[in-house]
């Protein structure tokens, strides 16, 4: 199976779980943890996700698709302000986001739909993600719900890739297989170069050329850490060429 068919409802009640999560780990990390993705400071994690909400809060309900002027960020407060901030831009984009519905017109960078329900599900997924590099960096990461893992995967697979916004190789040709054994899902993608797409498992007639030319195995969580640059390929079971799973990795 490619998708959960997940809902407005499932991404805000993610949202609701991970928030206060996501501020006990930084309040508990400290402004000048590093984080381990090597991405800067929890400090910087603060300001990223806080200038992410403010976006989100403010530009969605505008009902337009038109591309949103990106303003440079001001002046970084002190320590305990970022902080407050944090808490109000979590607690305001999850009331912003409950009240909208999911097919009113928005922006996104993807190619696909322009509507709300975009940033439920990229919102839910960002926080979610933010909040373990926040708990790697207070040194207790805890795993993605499993659920919410295995749409963060799909979210990958069929937002960030056919975007362009790949971190990996862009000159292999292959068939990937991702196999959530947790969740019970399996993913088909395949590389052809730059080109990328995710094929429709419930589809695929018996014979398709779509023979794994790498198959990578683990829980949904370590599957989507891994896809998203925040754990190495060696927490998977991976068999075939390692680069074709290198070569799904977003951000």
């Amino acid at each position: 199976m490619n998708r959960l068919h997940a809902t407005k409802d499932f991404w805000l009640a993610a949202l609701r779980a991970d928030s206060p999560a996501l501020q006990d780990a930084v309040a508990q990390a400290g402004p000048d943890a590093p984080l381990p993705s090597g991405t800067g400071t929890v400090a910087d994690l603060v300001e990223r996700v806080t200038a992410f909400l403010r976006f989100v809060r403010d530009y969605t309900p505008r009902g337009v698709t038109t591309r949103p002027e990106e303003l440079p960020p001001g002046p970084r407060p002190d320590w305990e302000t970022q902080l407050d901030g944090l808490r109000r831009e979590l607690t305001g984009t999850i009331e912003t986001l409950d009240a909208l519905e999911a097919d009113i017109p928005a922006w996104n960078w993807a190619p696909q739909a322009k509507t709300a329900g975009f940033w439920h599900r990229r919102t839910a997924h960002e926080i979610s993600l933010r909040r373990w590099d926040a708990e790697s960096a207070a040194g207790r990461p805890t795993p993605i719900e499993t659920k919410l893992a295995a749409d963060g995967i799909g979210e990958v697979l069929d937002t960030w890739l056919p975007a362009g916004r790949r971190t990996g190789p862009t000159d292999l040709h292959g068939v990937v297989h991702l196999v959530a054994g947790d969740a019970g899902h399996e993913w088909f993608v395949r590389l052809r170069g730059m080109g990328v797409a995710l094929l429709d498992t419930s589809t695929i007639l018996d014979d398709d050329d779509h023979h794994a030319r790498a198959q990578a195995t683990g829980t949904a969580s370590d599957l989507l850490l891994v896809l998203m640059g925040r754990q190495r390929t060696d927490r998977l079971v991976v068999t075939g060429d390692p680069r074709l799973i290198a070569a799904l990795q977003a951000g």
